[in-house]
This record gives structure tokens, sequence and C-alpha cells, in this order.
């Protein structure tokens, strides 16, 4: 670990305590100081190098998220709605703009490791300016159109929080020190420590077939692409009801599972023979023993715990594999809605999957870990539902235009802020991706 005179976040601003207030809980001005301050405490382990580095195209450097993150207030915020104000440095919306088209040109993102100018103090600077003037906006009067931006912001910067752990971990993977972004406390709690027990036996929860409703309900913030709510016929299903294990996966490993291309989808086992494909993104052989990257360093592999860091590829052909098959979304959303919006989430200091819970006392096989842990790949192509339209403007960028060669997850991680998430979440990735904290749950027709 650094020294902490090596790290570039004063000590003062390290309050473990410190999370982002329940949805609809306290002032706006009260969720924003919360939420950025989170952006903080996450780089509370970071030396200054640590925030310069991009390993891939898929991760971008630590001081770019705490930069782009700004550049969404000061864009579509503070310059539109702040009489008088000016932009911190002219040259920062070149470098921080993401893919909004409409809102200028952008630097090339496989090149943002290259930008050691702005400093990571000047970055903090930055943030510091903008957060002063978005507190001034913040306590005057706000339309609803500024409201809704500032709601967008904030759930903007949790998305770009858990991308800051996601990015970190791949950056320290490639590193061949192997350095933990936090050390295990041996006198802390069991969060974080490797388990080493089976799984208890997976079982199946059914569903009868109707018409259901899917899609974002309520009061409070979503995202564009969970609307409109519209009606889907379900045929009956059946869920599993913990999500698959690190044992069980093994299991489809040493069956052959990469040797056989009946089990993959054309592109998938194309890039099985191209890329090498042998086990989950994070995995490693030693002595004779399968070993995993986490966030706390390299920790022997836990039979119990689920499964992560495996593309849609992959997850497919395990569940075809299974005799299964992956949940499609709205299969997902209507069996969440008998779970709290509750789990491991990143608040529990765990930042790594965690086994099943025990089943219900009555025997009754329920769904658990349906949130938190790992992002749960779908079978669902990820498209607009029926009706939608993206918003006007920048903004409208989004989401909609990604709605193509992408596959939808569902439930968060172990990464995900707890008040970030909810029934309707759709996140989307392309099914060759396996740096985020994805993982497997099964279902099958009845």
């Amino acid at each position: 670990m650094d020294r902490p005179s090596d790290r570039s976040t004063p000590s003062s601003d390290l309050d473990p305590s410190t999370t982002p207030s329940p949805k609809g809980a306290g002032t706006l001005l009260d969720r924003y100081r919360n939420v950025r301050q989170r952006s903080r405490y996450l780089t509370r382990s970071l030396a200054p190098e640590d925030h310069v580095v991009q390993s891939m195209t898929d991760v971008s450097p630590t001081k770019w998220h705490l930069a782009h993150t700004s550049w969404f207030f000061e864009t579509f915020l503070l310059e539109p709605h702040q009489e008088g104000y000016t932009l911190h440095d002219p040259d920062y919306p070149y470098l921080f703009n993401s893919y909004y088209v409409q809102a200028g040109e952008r630097h090339c993102r496989d090149q943002r490791g290259y930008v050691s100018r702005p400093t990571v103090k000047e970055v903090w600077t930055y943030r510091e300016a903008v957060d002063e003037a978005m507190e001034r906006l913040l306590e005057g009067e706000l339309t609803p159109e500024v409201r809704d931006l500032v709601e967008l912001g904030l759930n903007h910067e949790q998305q770009h929080q858990e991308l800051m752990l996601t990015d970190i971990k791949h950056v320290f993977s490639v590193n061949p020190l192997r350095p933990a972004y936090l050390e295990l406390d041996p006198a802390a709690s069991d969060a974080g420590a490797p388990s080493a027990s089976e799984a208890r036996p997976l079982a199946w929860t059914t569903f009868p077939e109707g018409l259901r409703e899917v899609g974002w309900h309520g009061d409070g913030f979503c995202y564009d692409n969970e609307t409109p709510r519209h009606r889907r016929f379900l045929e009956p299903f059946a869920l599993g009801d913990r999500l698959v294990t690190n044992a069980e996966y093994l299991e489809f490993m040493e069956d052959g599972g990469y040797e056989r291309p009946e089990l993959w989808m054309s592109e998938g086992w194309a890039a099985v023979e191209e890329r090498g494909w042998s086990a989950p993104f994070y995995w490693e052989w030693r002595d004779g023993a399968w070993w995993a990257f986490t966030l706390r360093g390299m920790v022997p592999l836990a039979p119990d715990e689920p499964v992560c860091h495996v593309n849609w590829y992959e997850a497919d052909a395990y569940a075809r594999w299974a005799g299964a098959r992956l949940p499609r979304e709205d299969e997902w959303e209507v069996a969440a809605r008998q779970s709290p919006v509750d789990g491991n989430f990143v608040h529990s200091g765990r930042f790594h999957p965690g086994p099943a819970p025990a089943r219900s006392t009555d025997g009754t096989p329920r769904p658990t870990q349906m949130f938190g842990d790992v992002w749960e790949w779908t079978g669902s192509a990820y498209r607009p539902y029926p009706g939608y339209r993206p918003p006007t403007g920048a903004v409208g960028e989004y989401n909609g235009k990604f709605m193509v060669n992408q596959f939808v997850l569902r439930g968060g991680s172990c990464a995900t802020s707890h008040s970030h998430i909810r029934y309707s979440y759709r996140n989307f990735f392309p099914p060759d991706a396996s740096w985020q904290f994805t993982g497997i749950r099964l279902a099958r027709d009845l």
C-alpha cells in the first residue's frame, strides 16, 4: 500500500461512512454533496500514478473519470443554467467529453492515458470549482428541467464510480506485482475474505405464464431506456434460485467446455479460437490450483462464490452445457420483483461477490442474489422498448444510440451503489466484455 503522503486524496476526507443518501432522502444539494464525496472516498488508496494509467481501450484512467463527471455538470447544467458562468478551462471539454457528439469535438477514447496534463491535482481543483458553482446553483430556485438534469448527473457519476473500481482492477491486474486496491484487514469482518465451503444445491423457482408489465413504474429517477412501461406475455419458466458458482463453472471447464464448439455461438467459438479463452477473466492457474485476481489482490478461488468476469458467450455456453438457458430480461424483472432491492453492493466494503445466503426456513426455493454481487447476463439483446423515444439534445445520446450489438444485464454488482439500482435498471455490454463484475443465473422453459 502507498504511504498516506503518496496518496492524492487528503486523509481528512476519508470517512468510511460516506455514502450517498437513499433515494429521495435529503435535499438535492445534500445528495449532490454525498455522491461527489463518494468519488473522492473511492480514490483513497490510490497514488497519483495510479490515476493516469489506461490498460486497454475499454478502461479509462481514474483521473479521466473524475474530470469527465465534472465536465458533465459543467456542460449540461452550469453553462446553460448558471448566469455568468465561464468554463474552468476552455480545453477541458475537448479532453473530457466522452461520446456526446452534439456537445462538441472529443479526444480519442483509446488515448486518454496519454493525457498526463492536466495533473491529478489540477483535476481535483477542477472538481472543487465545479462543486462551488453547482452549490450556488442548487441553493437557488430550480426548474423541473434543471432538477431532472441534476438527477441524471448524479446517476451518471454513480455509474462512473463503478467504472473507477472495475477499471482500476484491470489496471492493477496487468501490473506484474498484482497490487491491491485495498489490503484485506485480518482484524476486520469477513468482507472480501475468500470462502472455501460448498454452495447449497441449486433449486428452481417456477413462474406461471401470463401477461406482465415491465419497465419503470413509480416516482423518482429512471433512465430513458427503462421506459415506456409495456406488457409482455411470458410462457411458464423457471429461474435458478442462486447464481452459478465457481465450482460449477469448473465442472464445465473440466468437461471440455472450452473445447466443444457445439456449446458455443459461432462468434463466441471464433473468439475462443482466436483469443485463446480457457477460463474466466482474472483466473490464474498457480501451483496446481486456481487463483483469482480481486480488488484485494490475488486470492485462492472460492468454490461457493459466484463465478465472475465471464462474458456473454461464456455465460451462454455454460447455460447450454447445463441444459438450461439465460433468462430473458422480462423474466428476470418479473422474478426480481419478488425480492427486496438488497444485496452485496459497494457499500459493504467487500468489493467482491459473496456466497448465496441460506435457503428460507420453510424450504421453498426463492430467488436470492438478485441484486448485488454480479451483473447477470440475460439472453435479451439491448433494444428499445415499444414506443421508446430518446430525449432531445445531447443527453439523448446517453442510451439510445447504443441499442445495437449488445446484451442486457440486470441486478447490479458488488461495485454498484445501492441507491443507484432498481428492478427496471438495464445495463448493457457487448457479448465479449468480461472486465465488469458479470456472472450467470440459469433459466429454463417449463
